[in-house]
């Protein structure tokens, strides 16, 4: 049996104690949003069939979206998209070949949460 090529190298396992880059925790909230965004399409697209059938599925929705916890609950999926917006709008910038160095990306990655943050709370105001 073959012997590891540094079997004494630490191994940690507890990922609370990991130490990430501000571009690794940008980029797994991509993704995590993305998923928001595909499961919440589905809710989404209910609400839109509901309001479309008729006068009385439209005052439901209506009457539905005037909760707080609805509201909420939209802000979340907007709060999604933007940010899977602006990130993705990054990460088309470097596909151009710009902000591809350590710096560069770092900035980026920090750009995105400036900027998805100011976008979410302007979002939450519309919806609030």
């Amino acid at each position: 049996m073959k012997e590891a090529v540094n079997s004494k190298r630490p191994v940690n396992l507890d990922l609370r104690t990991i130490k990430l880059p501000i571009t690794a925790y940008t980029s797994i909230l991509h993704r995590i949003s993305g998923v928001i965004l595909f499961l919440g399409i589905a809710v989404m697209l209910y609400g839109l069939h509901l309001s479309l059938g008729s006068p009385e599925g439209f005052g439901q929705v209506k009457a539905f979206l005037a909760y707080p916890l609805v509201k909420l609950v939209i802000w979340g999926l907007l709060s999604a998209l933007l940010y899977h917006l602006v990130a993705g709008i990054r990460h088309l910038i470097m596909d151009g070949g710009a902000g591809e160095t350590l710096q560069g990306g770092k900035l980026g990655a920090q750009l995105v949460l400036v900027i998805s943050a100011v976008l979410i709370i302007l979002a939450g105001v519309w919806v609030w």
